[in-house]
């Protein structure tokens, strides 16, 4: 059975850094994609950034570019979100997600493609 454990979120002031971690157990966690999203009140989940533990390949959303580093820990199964020069606007829940991705190096970038969520960290960004 696969599990996902978010843990890092808290609150922060603007311009200040997290790192949201989430441990994966219950499979082959190197054969698989991975991905961070978030979700603010009154607003639709979005993608903030997604791996594949295959290929290595890297999605990030435009808002998040140059801020947020998603990094993969084979070792440990645990993906992180780093988040730097946080602001407001990146107040949400958190949620990580993973999903067995067809043909295995292909990148996951939509929620409805990930079936295995966790329960969500919250982050919130004070200005």
């Amino acid at each position: 059975q696969v599990q996902l454990q978010e843990s890092g979120g808290g609150s922060v002031q603007a311009g200040g850094s997290l790192r949201l971690s989430c441990v994966a157990s219950g499979y082959s966690y190197s054969n698989y994609s991975m991905g961070w999203f978030r979700q603010a009140p009154g607003k639709e989940r979005e993608t903030v950034a997604a791996t594949n533990t295959y290929g290595g390949a890297k999605y990030y959303a435009d808002s998040v570019k140059g801020r947020f580093t998603i990094v993969q820990d084979n070792a440990k199964n645990t993906l992180y979100l780093q988040m730097n020069s946080l602001t407001p606007e990146d107040t949400a829940m958190y949620y990580c997600a993973a999903a067995v991705p067809r043909p295995q190096w292909a990148l996951l970038v939509r929620s409805d493609q990930y079936p295995y969520w966790g329960q969500g960290t919250q982050v919130t960004v004070s200005s």
